[in-house]
């Protein structure tokens, strides 16, 4: 049995039908905080929230009260995933609007927005230079990706930058404005595959700057670079690169070419890019440290690296937060800003002082009102899989301040989306809604997941649909073979390749879990290589291997061939406008689910694309979930 909280006062009550703190209804309430940034003064912060769909930027001034900055339009970059969303600088806020494509300036006192640049194509990741005159950015512009720059007032047409990759991501100027660099790859790599640091100085002309040659300071395509930074004096370059098998911080001198390494061997620094404008370390105002986010079986912890020494130490103040993103120093004093959070608490907006040794909490995801005696905590997992390998995870075990079970909990396997991601030990609204109902909590990063080193991110090549499915099933035999849960109430779920995992799993395990619930899964791998986005029109060449030679391959884990074999319950969940894994591939297993008379519910969000942002389809989406599962995993 699991272990619980001994209590005499603890109601005994079958596991999975708990009364939990956790409502569908609140999770559809909560807030998302997508970014975090400081305007150039080190006084006003600026984040996103995401609420229903819409995108919202906040701002904060010393102890003044928060602001809402775009009460009317909705704020979202929109290249590939998305991310890169605004950039703060000089009292005004730049930012790109849903739907529109456009770059938009506004001032942070007071003020409408107004567009910068043309309505044409997607602009992300935002960058102003030193002097305030210009904004470089990257656009999409199907199927061409650059990086062009405009006037900050939005007087001129914008110009090309940099063009002749397929992708581009995290454009920088150097502190004097004289340099700048970037991100860059190509098909078919992905960016955690391998990607180039590319560096060029900045000729000033009679209109918008443009750049001279070009020059790879680190990269290749088996080595891949993330996030550069220039210190504020101009004299290095820093970045995250795993050519040592991990995510490591380097600094590298720019007049000697120098490179050295900083942080501990075997810490990861770096997260897979799938998003613009991702941030896991930034510098200090002075340039004498830099505060990062590092990661270590799948738990992040905020620690301050000497520039100096390379010697990395523990934040103290800031150490119960084991998942950390967007983090931000402030350009003047000695404040950092991230998004944080830890398994039993959503996440905020913090702030951290390190001259004084104040931390601040700015903004909540959600009210935190559910105390955390009602919640689960997590613990990071190792089990033994498929050739003598092992697989790694995090596990939640039920949890109730009111509640104890009768026998062996049920367990639900969550499988992550990428595939090439990783979920970390902080917040995850639906660990937590099934822990509190009684549910243990698997969350698998199976071999091919980041986080873990190089070396276990490519043992996905070729094996998405093997090793995915092995180590979701040997994970779930792990904890029944040891007596931790009932292995005839299991269930699996996962959203996008999750999803696919899911899928795949009923296929060829179909007798494993006793129910499957798939998000706008993965079904037909012929139909993603033919119909899916740019960023992700090559993913498969490394995942199953090229077309038209793994054309068996790709028959053999498209589970849309194979459904027939499909036994247990099935949920599929789906958004009717969803471009990366179109309405049609849940639409096909559904029909041969339902030619084969397998049990399966089916639902359809209007409005909604690669993932959920409406409040009703949220709370919709949990209360089937929970319905399905008492249905087919509970009571059956």
């Amino acid at each position: 049995m699991m272990p619980a909280s001994s209590s005499a006062d603890k109601q005994p009550r079958q596991y999975g039908l708990w009364p939990s703190p956790i409502s569908p209804a609140s999770l559809a309430e909560g807030k998302r905080l997508d970014g975090v940034e400081w305007d150039s003064d080190g006084r006003t912060l600026v984040w996103l929230e995401g609420r229903s769909g819409r995108g919202v930027l906040v701002a904060k001034t010393d102890d003044d009260a928060p602001r809402e900055l775009t009460a009317e339009l909705s704020v979202r970059a929109e290249v590939g995933y998305g991310g890169g969303d605004f950039t703060v600088h000089g009292g005004q806020v730049y930012f790109a609007v849903h739907k529109t494509g456009r770059l938009y300036r506004q001032a942070l006192a007071c003020g409408e927005a107004r567009p910068i640049t043309p309505a044409f194509g997607q602009a992300a990741s935002p960058v102003v230079s030193p002097d305030g005159r210009w904004l470089a950015y990257v656009h999409h512009g199907d199927p061409h990706d650059l990086i062009a720059v405009v006037d900050t007032a939005g007087e001129s047409w914008p110009q090309i930058l940099v063009e002749g990759d397929d992708f581009y991501m995290q454009p920088r100027f150097s502190p004097d404005g004289k340099r700048f660099c970037w991100i860059a790859w190509n098909h078919p790599q992905m960016p955690w595959d391998g990607t180039r640091l590319c560096l060029a100085d900045v000729v000033s002309t009679d209109g918008l700057p443009c750049l001279g040659p070009a020059r790879i300071l680190a990269g290749s395509d088996d080595v891949a670079i993330f996030q550069p930074e220039f210190t504020p004096d101009g004299k290095h370059l820093l970045y995250v690169s795993d050519q040592t098998g991990f995510g490591r911080l380097a600094m590298h001198e720019l007049a000697s070419g120098q490179t050295r390494w900083l942080g501990d061997q075997g810490v990861e620094y770096a997260l897979p890019a799938w998003i613009q404008g991702i941030r896991t370390y930034a510098i200090d105002a002075q340039g004498r440290w830099l505060t990062a986010a590092a990661s270590q079986r799948g738990v992040q912890r905020l620690v301050k690296i000497d520039l100096a020494t390379g010697h990395s130490e523990p934040i103290g103040e800031l150490s119960d937060y084991s998942e950390v993103a967007c983090v931000a120093a402030a350009p003047v004093g000695q404040r950092v800003a991230v998004i944080a959070s830890h398994p039993k608490l959503p996440p905020r907006v913090v702030t951290h002082d390190f001259a004084t040794r104040r931390t601040q909490v700015i903004a909540r995801a959600a009210g935190e009102t559910v105390p955390e005696s009602a919640l689960a905590d997590c613990e990071p997992l190792t089990w033994p899989t498929a050739g003598g390998e092992v697989a790694h995870g995090l596990l939640y075990r039920p949890a109730s301040a009111e509640y104890q079970g009768i026998g062996l909990s049920p367990l639900m396997v969550l499988i992550h989306g990428g595939p090439t991601s990783q979920v970390r030990a902080g917040w995850r609204a639906e660990a937590q809604f099934f822990a509190t109902r009684g549910y243990a909590v698997l969350l698998v990063n199976y071999r091919g997941s980041t986080g873990y080193g190089r070396d276990y991110m490519l043992k996905l090549r070729g094996a998405w649909g093997v090793c995915d499915v092995e180590d979701a099933v040997s994970g779930m035999r792990h904890l029944a073979d040891s007596g931790q849960i009932d292995a005839e109430r299991t269930a699996i779920m996962g959203g996008s390749a999750g999803g696919f995992t899911v899928l795949q799993t009923m296929v060829e395990r179909p007798e494993a879990f006793a129910a499957g619930i798939s998000l706008y899964g993965v079904a037909n791998q012929f139909s993603l290589a033919a119909d899916t986005h740019k960023f992700e029109s090559r993913y498969l060449d490394s995942m199953l291997g090229p077309l038209p030679e793994a054309a068996a391959v790709y028959r053999a884990r498209s589970p849309v061939f194979h459904a027939d074999k499909i036994r247990r319950p099935l949920a599929i969940f789906q958004g009717d406008i969803d471009q990366v894994v179109p309405k049609e591939q849940s639409d096909s297993i559904v029909e041969a689910l339902r030619r084969n008379g397998t049990p399966h519910i089916y639902h359809v969000y209007e409005g909604e694309g690669h993932g959920w942002r409406k409040r009703e389809t949220i709370e919709h989406f949990y209360k089937s979930v929970d319905e399905f599962l008492k249905r087919y995993v509970i009571y059956s």
